[in-house]
């Protein structure tokens, strides 16, 4: 029998393993951050993108991780669609910097359909090659250190619940930073900000796979 201790202690692990991969600036979290600001589709892109990474970690620690790291071409693939997205939004970004608006009642009116919004998201998130190599392969492998089939899985919900409860605190919590961007110059910072995190992001991308 397990101890009450050590059951749990599989769920922390893949808790905080999940939450020190996730809490960090990028592309998806800047994304869910600005729809956070606008109070625009904020559920779905938050549901979107949690559900995304428990479905990707579910197949990394199922074994997908292993099979995808055999084929590196298609990281490749993955990386250089990727690059283009994120080189085409930073442009988006900085064009938006150049010409700020302010937050109103109404200013979610104007933000574009949910589908549009989520297709935008589904781009950052599935078409980043480092989403894969966090979920599908680091969380895939650390997960075989588990014993299946409950500590493995307790593992991998705990992962889930680290990318549930970031994406929806940080889609609804935005909020709490509204007054300062009822701004135009806080728009700008942020839009600057986002620009360069696209960009960095890409180059990252093309040169760590122009140097394999």
């Amino acid at each position: 029998m397990i101890a009450a201790g050590s059951a749990h202690a599989p769920f922390l692990a893949g808790l905080l393993l999940g939450a020190s991969l996730i809490v960090a600036i990028g592309a998806q979290n800047a994304f869910v951050l600005r729809q956070g600001l606008l109070q625009a589709h904020r559920f779905p892109v938050a549901l979107f993108c949690a559900a995304s990474d428990a479905l990707l970690i579910a197949a990394g620690v199922g074994g997908l991780g292993m099979a995808v790291g055999q084929h590196p071409r298609l990281l490749a693939s993955i990386a250089c669609i990727g690059t283009l997205v994120l080189v085409w939004y930073g442009i988006q970004a900085l064009r938006r910097a150049f010409h700020p608006h302010v937050l109103t009642p109404d200013t979610h009116a104007d933000t574009g359909s949910m589908w549009r919004v989520i297709a935008t998201c589904a781009g950052f998130t599935w078409l980043n090659p480092h989403v894969y190599l966090d979920t599908v392969l680091l969380i895939g492998s650390l997960a075989s250190a588990w014993p299946v089939p409950w500590p493995r899985a307790l593992f991998a919900i705990g992962a889930v619940t680290a990318s549930f409860i970031w994406f929806f605190s940080l889609a609804y919590g935005a909020r709490l930073l509204a007054p300062l961007f009822r701004k135009p110059m806080a728009w700008r910072v942020l839009d600057g900000l986002i620009a360069i995190v696209m960009w960095s992001i890409a180059t990252k991308l093309l040169l760590s796979f122009i140097a394999r």
